[in-house]
């Protein structure tokens, strides 16, 4: 049941991490399944699984943009930046207007120190490991991209804002960097992951609703349509009995942007994955055997 590769847009629960809200899904479709896009335990939102041999385009996945809805608790500051953490600074709160005056500075190309307790390497161990283990980690300094940084709310010391990021960017920093810029400290109190590139928390299932989890693979074809660098092609059924030995199908035309190619079989079924640059079938998705026909 459930063994076709495909792409799925979850929901991920907060109070769990997102190799745990996987396992739902593992048993359902099987062992080889991974996420583009890691999301803290505390958070939740927008969670992109593939399944099988689809995991080989993890990377189109992970390089993308992302929005998020963050609450960010102004006059305490913890170890970790997030709820979880212990409190290792406090701070008078700041007002309104002051954070409004500090905003131009986190728009833009910036550069950024990631959070020590993080799953960044350093000298080959994750920086979350041997901070933990007593060790005083130093993190480097690296630029990211805060697209824009829109506040909705703000009271209480709470403020709530939709913020929208280049890879690789830290919202745990961004709320520890906007408290110091206030005269203030500050920590992420809760995220909400809602866009990742073209998809968004709308569409996603709950991990623990496998009715819709299966039926959600018959998605895979649209979702991947929705990728500048997935091209479409589509060949004759002799070119597709071919292709289940492994011989790449010679009438594939690509734009010069296409990474990868979705193929095709001559009444629109998804069939495979083409990687057009090396002529190498990536993975089959729906397997033709002359058979069917």
């Amino acid at each position: 049941m459930g063994t076709t590769p495909s792409i799925l847009l979850v929901n991920k629960e907060s109070g769990k991490t997102s190799f745990s809200s996987l396992w739902a899904i593992k048993r359902l479709m099987g062992k080889k399944v991974g996420h583009a896009g890691t999301l803290d335990k505390f958070a939740q939102g927008l969670l992109i699984v593939l399944t099988g041999p689809m995991t080989r385009l993890n990377p189109l996945f992970s390089n993308m943009d992302k929005r998020y809805r963050a609450s960010i608790r102004f006059g305490t500051e913890t170890d970790t930046l997030d709820p979880e953490g212990e409190i290792v600074a406090t701070a008078a709160l700041p007002s309104f207007e002051e954070i409004k005056a500090a905003l131009p500075a986190f728009q833009g190309t910036v550069q950024q120190v990631p959070p020590s307790y993080s799953a960044l390497h350093v000298d080959g161990q994750r920086a979350s490991d041997r901070v933990r283990s007593g060790e005083v980690v130093e993190m480097k300094s690296r630029p990211v991209t805060i697209y824009s940084f829109e506040l909705l709310s703000y009271e209480d010391g709470l403020l709530v804002a939709d913020i929208f990021v280049s890879k690789g960017t830290y919202i745990r920093s961004i709320a520890r960097d906007l408290g110091k810029a206030c005269g203030s400290c500050a920590h992420l109190e809760a995220l909400v992951r809602t866009e990742i590139g073209p998809f968004f928390l709308e569409e996603a299932i709950k991990t623990d609703d496998a009715e819709a989890l299966v039926a959600s693979q018959a998605n895979t074809a649209s979702l991947l349509g929705r990728l500048d660098a997935m091209g479409r092609a589509e060949c004759g059924w002799n070119e597709l009995a071919r292709l289940a030995n492994g011989i790449y199908p010679p009438s594939v035309q690509i734009r010069p942007s296409d990474k990868y190619v979705m193929l095709f079989d001559p009444e629109g079924t998804l069939r495979a994955i083409l990687d057009p640059t090396v002529r190498k079938i990536i993975c089959h998705v729906a397997p033709y055997r002359p058979k069917e026909r």
